[in-house]
């Protein structure tokens, strides 16, 4: 039921919407560049900004929807920059001493990434996060740092670097650590890396970002995320908290080599996957055998409500960038990622491959 103040606005909203419309398209004509193809979301943009000016929020709402909305328009313009760049997002404490194993590690991990092609995104903290940076190099470094009256000040290699963004709000931080990211490795660290480490898996889980490898990286003899794993299968599995298949989700390696090639690996056939309404697109580097399909349409049936098809590049796909890759399409049901990442793993073997 509304209260007396909700009919107030409403009855504002409704006296001066006509020129207030006429007001905001205004505003857009004079904003918008030529051509511009987004005006209905501009548009929205506009009028839920005017409703929380409305509205008359409190202070403290106000600067909290100002600063996020902020901090993602300088999140957004760093990463265009970037767009056309593979990247990989790197996990791990700020407290991890150079002397450490754990630092050496995700030192040559950076470089290798680097070495491959990939831009190396960290929180850009000590640590774990600097190690990572110097291995890649600044013009290979992205740095996604956060203000905290203490410990987290950007590290060496991203201090003075253009590539760097510092947040006021974690929530907007870890939108763009896992925004265009191809691959999460986690290395060792505390509340912060378990935090991270719990909403990628969570997000990926439920789909509400698209597949990728989440890898646990740890020294030979440590059992840090082994530990863990146990914990999962026995606590997690076990219990039927999650499906038996979501612990493929996440890969335990030991080595940077082993990691790097886990996500080069990820890549070798599969490029990307997509929604076109109620069918789900795997793009694919090469099409599949036959013999392969005919598996893949026995085999994984629980994770699609029809047929597997594959077909090449069609016009109505709209994405001129992809016109030469081979798209999997079938009815995803939306859950078990885990059987997903299965798929991904069987369509990435060379053998199935048409040549």
């Amino acid at each position: 039921m509304m209260n007396e103040h909700d009919n107030e606005l409403n009855r504002h909203h409704s006296a001066s919407s006509t020129e207030l419309n006429k007001k905001i398209d205004e505003l857009l004509n004079l904003a918008l560049p030529s051509g511009a193809k987004e005006h209905a979301l501009y548009k929205e943009l506009f009028l839920a900004a005017t409703r929380l000016v409305q509205a008359e929020r409190s202070h403290w709402d106000t600067k909290i929807a100002k600063n996020a909305l902020t901090e993602m328009e300088q999140g957004f313009t760093l990463l265009e920059r970037f767009k056309r760049h593979r990247k990989v997002t790197v996990f791990g404490s700020a407290r991890t001493p150079v002397t450490n194993p754990l630092y050496q590690q995700a030192k040559e991990l950076g470089k290798l990434l680097a070495d491959n092609g990939f831009i190396v995104i960290t929180g850009a903290g000590n640590g774990i996060m600097a190690a990572a940076h110097e291995g890649a190099g600044e013009n290979n470094a992205l740095g996604f740092n956060i203000k905290l009256p203490f410990e987290q000040h950007a590290n060496k290699t991203m201090r003075d670097s253009d590539a760097l963004v510092t947040f006021q709000f974690f929530f907007i931080r870890k939108l763009f650590f896992v925004k265009e990211t191809e691959a999460i490795v986690l290395c060792p660290g505390g509340f912060g890396t378990w935090d991270e480490a719990m909403e990628v898996l969570t997000l990926i889980q439920t789909g509400k970002t698209p597949l990728i490898p989440v890898i646990m990286l740890e020294t030979h003899g440590s059992s840090y995320w082994k530990d863990a794993i146990s914990y999962f299968e026995k606590h997690l599995k076990d219990e039927h908290y999650i499906v038996p298949s979501d612990m493929k989700l996440m890969k335990l390696v030991h080595t940077s080599e082993e990691a790097t090639q886990e996500i080069l690996q990820f890549y070798k056939n599969f490029n990307s996957s997509r929604w076109f309404k109620d069918t789900f697109a795997l793009r694919l580097n090469h099409a599949l055998t036959n013999d392969a399909l005919s598996y893949i349409n026995e085999n994984f049936k629980d994770i699609s409500g029809s047929q597997f098809t594959q077909q090449a590049y069609a016009e109505s796909f709209k994405e001129d960038e992809f016109k030469h890759l081979t798209y999997l399409l079938f009815s995803f049901t939306g859950k078990l990622h885990g059987r997903l990442r299965e798929l991904i793993d069987y369509i990435n073997l060379p053998q199935n491959w048409s040549h």
